[in-house]
């Protein structure tokens, strides 16, 4: 397998330019980043999505810093050769100064990042302008912002009238002002990512945004369909349904060690019978004799 060196902001902005797609998919440990890795993506991220598909809360918003670092540097272990960036979890840079960047900092030097997600348009663009200031790389997330569901009224499709396209086209431009590398678009409506993307120097990357983004990103257990139970999505396309292949390979393994059938003679070492006998029979002489 050739060697994978990965990408930069600067080589992003080129493959924009360029119109080669950018690849991106989420990864919360070592196993599934060594995967993504190996398949040859173009960016992971380190989600705060783990909080619904991994530690079993219905929103992002339970998720922790230290959730966010101890999964970073799971990934980072499995996907050394990739660009791999971490969610900035929910309040973690809407305080202070010195709070944003404390938090930005155990990212970075502790979880290994090597660029941070922040949710929001022109209200976080003094933070992202902060955090580029020091050095940190910063993806922009607009559209549906999983963080502020409560405040945008649930799981809604964005830029569906005037007002709100334009929202989205100030909140992009403002981001890019700021320093952000690029934007997530979460779904939006495809004319307005479409345009968004064609006002921008820097990459776009859609989540049920449509075809007209610079590239894509996609949650792994929504890709797999691993879940229980597998709600379905209309953006998301399923490249292998490994749900169900889990679910009834465990079903078998119980079944067959209920039935004895595993392990079978093809599971088992054996010792030669002068071991056992020295182990076990010599034992029981002794004791009989006693």
């Amino acid at each position: 397998m050739a060697v994978k060196h990965p990408l930069n902001i600067v080589k992003m902005k080129k493959m924009k330019q360029e119109g080669s797609a950018l690849s991106m998919v989420t990864a919360y440990d070592y196993p599934t980043a060594r995967l993504a890795e190996e398949a040859g993506v173009d960016m992971i991220l380190v989600g705060d999505s783990l909080g619904n598909v991994v530690l079993g809360y219905d929103s992002t918003l339970p998720v922790t810093i230290e959730d966010m670092v101890y999964h970073t540097r799971s990934v980072v272990r499995g996907a050394g050769n990739t660009f791999i960036v971490a969610d900035m979890p929910f309040m973690t840079y809407h305080g202070s100064v010195d709070e944003t960047l404390r938090n930005v900092r155990k990212l970075m030097q502790e979880g290994h990042a090597h660029a941070v997600k922040m949710e929001g348009g022109r209200e976080i663009c003094g933070a992202v302008e902060t955090i580029v200031g020091a050095g940190v790389p910063v993806l922009g997330h607009i559209g549906l912002t999983p963080q502020s569901v409560n405040q945008i009224g649930g799981y809604r499709i964005q830029g569906k009238d005037e007002k709100d396209a334009q929202r989205l086209l100030d909140d992009a431009k403002a981001l890019e002002q700021a320093g952000a590398f690029g934007v997530v678009l979460e779904l939006v409506t495809e004319q307005v990512a479409e345009y968004i993307t064609s006002q921008l120097s820097i990459p776009t990357i859609g989540i049920g945004a449509g075809r007209g983004v610079d590239g894509q990103v996609l949650v792994f257990h929504d890709i797999f369909q691993y879940a229980s139970p597998y709600r379905s999505k209309k953006f998301v396309k399923t490249f292998g349904d490994a749900g169900t292949l889990i679910r009834e390979g465990l079903a078998q393994y119980v079944k067959e060690v209920k039935d004895r059938s595993f392990p079978d003679e093809s599971h088992v070492f054996t010792a030669e019978d002068q071991v056992v006998e020295n182990l076990y029979g010599k034992g029981r002489e002794k004791v009989n004799n006693e």
